[in-house]
């Protein structure tokens, strides 16, 4: 998007108006004093001697352009007055309004917003209303499209439902009008500037060291995972974490609706689906393009979800000589994955009896990680559990580690420990023929994490 286009992409007459609760100090004189000078800074600046700026020094120039303008037209402003109204402008024409400040807040894990006037962010893992709003549904709908043209997206009355990402990787869910009743509804997952590691998550009791040692060797020894959840369950990061146990020599190709995985191995491909043009077509499915990874000899595919008939093709690859690759699927049960997995399948037409589909789920997935978000908030590996064939017409499992929630406290905090529960996995050998020793005690069942 060029510099004029961010620039004019928030009229005049809705960015400048009210953006926070009338209890954060916006006046009607305020608000008709941010309209006059951002008009007289767009009458007044060069474009094309800006185009070519770097963001921290045109926000620089334009801090100087409105204080002069300030100046020039005599208005009295005192110091706060004066900050607000710089951060204003700068924010509306440089970038996402009144959520600026969200995007900037380490804390924030989820912006979600419900029409101009709702806006709530997630933050500790608990939802809390914000005192920040936008003006109407129509500047709101600006900084959609703002968002979703900068990755070449659209959203209107024949399309409109959307998902996008903004520059930081983070994801964006947008739906707006005939099918969300009360305007615009967009939904914003951060990602975290530093991107969380495994001792984080042991630091958050979100797994145990044993947990976090036994995952690291399964994806260095080419164990395909499957990692099952909800929604907000922590599914992406973990995928992102077990990623860099991935030797640096391996080329990877990641699939995704919208980028957001974050692997620094310097071997990565990373493709996106399409979604259709305003023709209807041009469209890319998941499922095309992991058909297309097959052919750029990859080591490993990471598909960054699995919600339809690309779940044949994932299998398919992963039984035939594709090994240590992984996927997310939306589940509340290591089982219930397993049948989400069949349906899938389903879904691409390949008309398989029930028993063969199984078949090639239990020959092609090695281990099922259950992660879930409690009621406390917190994320937690529930447990981890081997697939180790079929038993007539089921696929059996056997646990490895798992969580045993033994109560919640007064103040809501969910109170329980990790276990092992004494099983030996059958991938035991296959890590030691990798080089990977673990150690004698690691599924002890008498070893408890709090």
């Amino acid at each position: 998007m060029s510099l004029r286009q961010r620039l004019e992409s928030v009229s005049a007459d809705s960015a400048l108006r009210p953006q926070v609760a009338p209890d954060a100090g916006a006046s009607k004189a305020y608000q008709s004093l941010k309209m006059r000078i951002h008009q007289l800074l767009l009458s007044r600046i060069d474009l094309e001697a800006m185009e070519n700026l770097a963001p921290e020094r045109l926000r620089e120039e334009l801090r100087l352009m409105v204080e002069r303008l300030l100046a020039e037209e005599n208005v009295v402003v005192n110091t706060n007055e004066r900050r607000d109204l710089v951060r204003d402008i700068q924010y509306e024409m440089l970038g996402l309004g009144p959520i600026e400040p969200l995007l900037a807040d380490p804390t924030v894990s989820d912006i979600l917003i419900n029409g101009s006037q709702q806006i709530y962010v997630e933050r500790h893992g608990k939802i809390e209303m914000t005192d920040i709003t936008f003006s109407d549904d129509a500047h709101l709908m600006k900084i959609i499209d703002k968002i979703v043209s900068r990755v070449g997206r659209r959203v209107d009355e024949s399309s409109p439902m959307v998902d996008a990402r903004l520059p930081d990787g983070s994801r964006v869910n947008a739906i707006i009008p005939p099918l969300a009743l009360d305007g615009p509804v967009v939904s914003i997952r951060r990602f975290a500037a530093i991107p969380l590691t495994m001792e984080k998550l042991i630091d958050y009791k979100t797994l145990t060291p044993p947990m976090a040692e036994l995952l690291a060797g399964l994806v260095r020894s080419k164990v395909n995972i499957l990692i099952s959840g909800g929604t907000g369950s922590g599914k992406t990061t973990l995928l992102n974490i077990l990623s860099s146990n991935i030797p640096t020599d391996e080329r990877i190709v990641t699939i995704e609706d919208a980028a957001e995985l974050q692997l620094q191995q310097p071997h990565v491909v990373r493709l996106e689906t399409r979604p259709p043009n305003i023709e209807g077509k041009g469209e890319v499915t998941q499922r095309a393009l992991v058909r297309n990874a097959l052919r750029m000899r990859p080591d490993r595919i990471i598909l960054g979800e699995t919600r339809g008939a690309e779940a044949f093709d994932v299998l398919q690859a992963m039984n035939t000589g594709h090994e240590g690759s992984m996927t997310t699927v939306h589940a509340n049960t290591p089982r219930d994955a397993l049948g989400r997995m069949e349906n899938m399948i389903g879904m691409a037409g390949a008309n398989l009896p029930p028993k063969v589909a199984r078949a090639q789920i239990a020959g092609a997935i090695g281990v099922i990680v259950q992660s879930s978000r409690l009621t406390d908030g917190k994320r937690k590996l529930m447990s981890i559990q081997e697939i180790t064939g079929m038993e007539g017409d089921v696929i059996t499992m056997q646990e490895i580690f798992t969580f045993r929630q033994t109560g919640i406290s007064d103040t809501g905090v969910v109170q329980g420990h990790f276990t092992a529960t004494g099983v030996r996995p059958h991938f035991a050998d296959r890590l030691r023929s990798f080089g990977i020793r673990l150690p004698e005690d690691m599924f002890n069942p008498g070893r408890r994490f709090e």
